[in-house]
């Protein structure tokens, strides 16, 4: 592996951070509400699953009351 100076490697990553195409304000808020609404979603739905397989164990086990 070929050694790099310093200077060098500062110009290639400056080459490489210019290619980026950086998602607009409008993109980055709408992906954020995405991700919040689907965290909300999963939420509920391990709270349900959560909810059945604790009543399933407990009524398996007799503990159920």
């Amino acid at each position: 592996m070929a050694k790099t100076s310093p200077a060098q490697f500062y110009r290639q990553v400056r080459q490489e951070v210019s290619k980026v195409t950086w998602p607009s304000r409008k993109e980055t808020m709408i992906t954020t509400a995405m991700v919040f609404v689907f965290v909300i979603i999963m939420s509920i739905f391990f709270l349900v699953v959560d909810g059945v397989v604790s009543l399933t164990v407990g009524a398996i086990l007799g503990l159920g009351g």
